[in-house]
C-alpha cells in the first residue's frame, strides 16, 4: 500500500484533526457533567461536519461531467445545509423535559456550535474554529458560575387540599414572600369528601437552585399548622 500522500491531503486529513480536537474539548467540558452527548459524540460531529465541508468543496472538482454539467448538477451550499439540518435532529434527542426541568438544551446547543466548528475547520478556517471553541468554553464553564449570583424567574403550579373549613387565605398568606407571586388562583370545593383543593400557579424569583426555594414553600405549609390532606407540585 502505497502511503505517500500529497501534501493537498495531509492538509485536508489535518483540518479533519483540528475539527475532532476542537470538537472533543467541548465533548469533555460536557462528559464531565455526566450528559449523554459527551466526547465522543462532540468529537464525531465535528469531525463528520469537517469531513462533509471538504466533500462540498471536493465534489464540483471531481472529473465525473465536463464543467458545464458539474456547474449544472453541483452545488456546494446543499451539503452544508443539510449537515445544520441533520444536527437539529440529533440536538432534539438530547432534550429531556425530566417534571419542571427542561434538560439537554445546552448541550443540543454545544452540539449545533461543534458543528458549525467541524465546518469552519473543514474549509480551513482554523482560528476562527478556535475562537468559537474557547468562546463556547466561556459560556459553559464561566457563565455557569455567574449564573449564581443573578435572580432568576420560574413558573410552577401548586395544589394544596385542606378540609373545607379551612380559609383558603392562610395558605396564600404562607406561600406569600418576596421570592413568589401568585399570578393565578383557583378553588374547588368538593362537598362529599369535604375537601377544598387550592390551585395557584406561582413566579418563584430565585439566586441559585429553583428546586430548593419549592421545598422551603412545602417546609412554610407544614409549619404553618394548617391541616393539610396533601401538597404537591405539578405540571399543567
Amino acid at each position: 500500500m502505497d502511503l505517500n500522500l500529497s501534501q493537498e491531503t495531509w492538509n485536508l486529513v489535518f483540518r479533519i484533526l483540528v475539527a475532532a480536537l476542537l470538537g472533543g474539548i467541548l465533548g469533555l467540558e460536557r462528559d464531565i457533567h455526566g450528559r449523554g452527548a459527551g466526547l465522543r459524540t462532540h468529537l464525531l460531529v465535528s469531525a463528520g461536519a469537517a469531513l462533509f465541508m471538504i466533500l462540498s468543496i471536493r465534489i464540483p472538482t471531481l472529473e465525473i461531467a465536463t464543467p458545464a454539467e458539474v456547474s449544472r448538477v453541483t452545488d456546494p451550499g446543499r451539503i452544508a445545509a443539510q449537515i445544520v439540518t441533520g444536527i437539529g435532529f440529533l440536538g432534539a434527542g438530547v432534550i429531556i423535559r425530566e417534571g419542571f426541568t427542561v434538560r439537554g438544551l445546552t448541550t443540543a446547543a454545544c452540539l449545533w456550535v461543534a458543528a458549525a466548528i467541524g465546518m469552519a475547520a473543514g474549509i480551513g478556517l482554523y482560528l476562527i474554529a478556535s475562537i468559537t471553541t474557547f468562546l463556547a468554553l466561556f459560556a459553559l464553564v464561566l457563565l455557569r458560575k455567574l449564573e449564581r449570583y443573578y435572580r432568576k424567574d420560574v413558573y410552577r403550579d401548586l395544589e394544596v387540599k385542606v378540609s373545607n373549613e379551612v380559609d383558603v387565605r392562610r395558605i396564600l398568606d404562607v406561600i406569600m414572600s418576596n421570592e413568589v407571586m401568585v399570578t393565578f388562583f383557583g378553588i374547588k370545593r368538593d362537598y362529599e369528601t369535604h375537601t377544598t383543593t387550592a390551585t395557584m400557579s406561582l413566579r418563584i424569583f430565585y439566586r441559585g437552585t429553583a428546586d430548593k426555594l419549592s421545598h422551603e414553600i412545602i417546609h412554610r405549609l407544614e409549619q404553618s399548622h394548617i391541616p393539610l390532606k396533601s401538597v404537591r407540585w405539578f405540571r399543567s
